[in-house]
């Protein structure tokens, strides 16, 4: 009867299925930007808009590795707002084009934490502070004015309240966040508009940022300083440390400044403001940009508590914020080969995480917001073009290198197979995909040499071997499409290269030397950043990356009951880390699962190709209730440009995609009682939960469209057709699952 009944529930809905509800709720009022801000979360508070151009946000100036962002919740003061800022990031760049409202004498320098009063700081409380998606507003105390931050894509709108005469800004060029300026200019257009740019040297290298900033009122002075020397009342300034303060006459207590960014020019940064920002009008911009957040976030409704609505949609807005606009409004870039181009065919974007987001956040966005994915695809091509390579890790159309694999690969092939790619062959995608994968660095002329990377010969040996093999089965995948099957053989061979880093007398994967001997004094347990065969992690934790091949890698541990133990052994081995130098990375551990960093985060669903598909409920529940909550500490390591909350957007859902490019998605467990994706055609996919209860979190059953499934998996095609995914939940473990 059970059963029937599910059925008949199920096709009810489906019916409903057709015609999607024109009604919804507005979800943005439970997005808390703070989340993510203290401990390792690296998140910034401020303004931007979905993939945004520009993220207007405070700063405190950096005081170690938790200012990232620019901006860190433990903080008391801010020297002020600038308009890029990375979201979640390991390391730091950015914070360029600051601005700083003051009153009474001129300071040149921020000052220093510890005396906010030697320079245009600002002491702030966290009580006068608020923020919401495309909104920020503080109460500068030392200065009595507040300040309020909105954005366009490409332009970043302030307005200031003075409580006292003599408004002043400082434009202070010299400032970044861990970067080094290289040199700065600024000049008067007219007397409202003051227009520049700051190259820089970063993370990424020969940053070009432009800017054009209109203010509400006249400017009555402009005074420069350039290296240290303040000049008179010129109109242009240029050196290697370049600032401005401008003074103002006028008995308005507000003063609004509109700013637009470009990484072409300061005329393009003019006609990025004059076509997105043409007048003052902030409240409308405030609302424009919460019309953006809204309409990208309301594709997924959920039923649940405020405190569940709160967690879920904060994911859901960090995963939205990178990739970046980087084309202006006319369509013109700077190109990694570093020319000035113009494509209106597709938008270019940068601050491709790609080591963190290949694994979640790109296969989200091939369901929440598929249109953008064919702009992905096109940007890492164009990438190619340009520098011969697809992009490892790419900030301001520059190449950083800065984390191990050729991860633009997945993106691209799982794209090309879900139909999100037109205007390229597949043939194309798969010569750039060749081309990253045959380059000679970073240990992959060593690995088709060798078949492993020896230890002794290039670092992150382990690490670069397992995630180069999966890219590579990707490729093989991508050949496979276009039918070039000796380039299929060849991947296919080299997808397999994980199991000469397998040592099964340890049951680990292990760091061997050229001569084919194991490098001796291994410890599982052993970890030192970024200088030992494994990247930001250990053999604990790096051991489980096959996610191409599990029965492989099942069959490698003697079979299922071996392999499963050994899952047991991760998640409770109660055990520290070893070594002096262990990665700051490895966090939000559950025995030596390390939940704070992208190479655990498949691991949990691993249970399921083994038969125990209960055990990836309890796990992913366990992660879910100890590792997100609603406090600035929410996160338990780096948010990395959506990864981490894409992680938990899925997972709540009650699926996630161990292998982000075979369109196949494995069930964990749901934490909502209902959820309703719009996916293109008009329709919905809708996940039910009969027996939901805190606590319940067993599936007993599941049904898509009314058929029971015999597998704990869904594909892609079955969210975007439209249909119903019902869960049946219990008290005790269902093993027949």
């Amino acid at each position: 009867m059970r059963n029937l009944l599910v059925v008949l529930i199920s096709l009810s809905v489906l019916a409903g299925c057709i015609e999607k509800k024109t009604e919804k709720l507005s979800v943005i009022e439970y997005v808390d930007p703070f989340i993510g801000t203290g401990a390792h979360g690296h998140t910034f508070p401020g303004a931007t808009t979905p993939n945004g151009m520009v993220q207007l946000s405070p700063d405190n100036g950096t005081s170690g590795w938790d200012w990232c962002s620019g901006y860190h919740y433990s903080d008391s003061s801010i020297i002020g707002f600038s308009h890029l800022h990375l979201s979640g990031t390991g390391a730091s760049d950015m914070g360029d084009i600051l601005i700083m409202p003051f009153n009474g004498d001129y300071k040149w320098d921020a000052g220093s934490k510890e005396n906010p009063d030697d320079g245009y700081r600002s002491r702030f409380s966290h009580q006068n502070e608020e923020a919401k998606p495309g909104y920020y507003s503080v109460l500068l105390d030392d200065s009595n004015i507040k300040a309020e931050l909105t954005a366009t894509t490409r332009v970043g709108i302030h307005r200031y309240t003075f409580t006292q005469k003599s408004p002043h800004f400082i434009i202070d060029l010299n400032h970044g966040i861990h970067d080094g300026v290289k040199s700065g200019h600024m000049r008067m257009v007219d007397k409202n508009t003051v227009v520049g740019k700051r190259c820089s040297n970063g993370w990424a290298w020969n940053q070009n940022v432009y800017f054009a900033a209109t203010f509400s009122e006249s400017i009555s002075k402009c005074t420069y300083n350039i290296d240290g020397v303040v000049g008179k009342n010129e109109n242009i300034a240029e050196g290697k440390r370049v600032k401005a303060i401008l003074g103002f006459e006028t008995q308005n207590p507000e003063i609004l400044v509109r700013v637009g960014i470009s990484y072409v020019s300061a005329e393009n940064a003019l006609k990025n403001l004059q076509s997105e920002a043409p007048d003052y009008d902030f409240e409308n911009y405030v609302a424009k940009a919460q019309k953006q957040w809204d309409d990208a976030l309301s594709v997924i409704q959920i039923e649940g508590s405020n405190e569940d609505k709160t967690i879920f949609y904060t994911a859901l807005y960090h995963s939205n914020i990178a990739p970046n606009t980087f084309a202006d409004v006319d369509g013109t870039y700077r190109g990694m080969d570093d020319e000035i181009k113009k494509n209106n065919d597709f938008m270019r974007y940068h601050v491709f995480s790609l080591w963190d987001t290949f694994r979640a956040t790109h296969p989200l966005y091939t369901i929440t917001n598929p249109g953008i994915v064919n702009d992905f695809v096109h940007t890492c091509m164009s990438v190619h073009r340009e520098s011969g390579l697809l992009p490892v890790w790419e900030l301001t159309g520059r190449e950083t290198n800065c984390m191990i694999g050729y991860h633009a690969v997945p993106v691209l092939y799982d794209a090309w197979k879900k139909g999100l790619v037109s205007d390229l062959f597949g043939t194309e995608l798969l010569e750039a995909m060749v081309a990253s994968a045959m380059h000679d660095d970073r240990g992959r002329k060593l690995l088709r040499d060798y078949q492993y990377i020896p230890a002794d010969k290039e670092n992150e040996s382990v690490s670069k071997a397992l995630e180069y093999a999966y890219d590579d089965w990707c490729i093989a995948q991508m050949a496979k499409e276009v039918n070039k099957i000796n380039t299929y053989n060849e991947f296919t061979g080299r997808s397999q290269f994980y199991r000469n880093h397998w040592d099964a007398s340890t049951g680990f994967m292990r760091g061997k030397l050229a001569n084919g001997q194991w490098k001796k004094g291994f410890d599982p347990l052993f970890s030192k950043h970024r200088d030992d065969e494994y990247t930001e992690g250990n053999a604990w934790q790096y051991s489980w990356y096959v996610p191409h091949d599990v029965p492989g890698l099942i069959n490698l541990h003697g079979g299922k009951k071996p392999f499963i133990s050994k899952l047991d052994s991760l998640f409770t081995l109660n055990a520290g880390l070893n070594g002096s130098h262990a990665s700051p990375d490895i966090s939000g551990l559950i025995g030596q699962y390390a939940h704070g960093n992208e190479p655990s985060h498949h691991i949990a669903y691993l249970y399921n190709y083994a038969g125990q598909q209960y055990k990836t409920s309890q796990r992913v529940n366990e992660i879910c209730n100890t590792m997100y909550h609603t406090g600035v500490d929410g996160l338990s390591g780096n948010e990395d440009c959506g990864q981490m909350s894409s992680w938990y957007v899925f997972s709540s859902m009650g699926f996630y995609p161990v292998n982000p490019a075979n369109q196949i998605y494995q069930i964990g467990t749901p934490r909502f009682q209902k959820v309703v994706i719009d996916v293109p055609g008009n329709k919905e996919f809708i996940i039910t939960t009969e027996d939901y209860a805190a606590g319940i979190i067993y599936i007993q059953e599941a049904y898509l469209n009314g058929q029971k499934l015999k597998r704990p998996q869904i594909s892609h095609d079955d969210i975007m057709a439209g249909g119903h995914l019902h869960f049946v939940l219990g008290k005790s473990p269902n093993t027949a699952f």
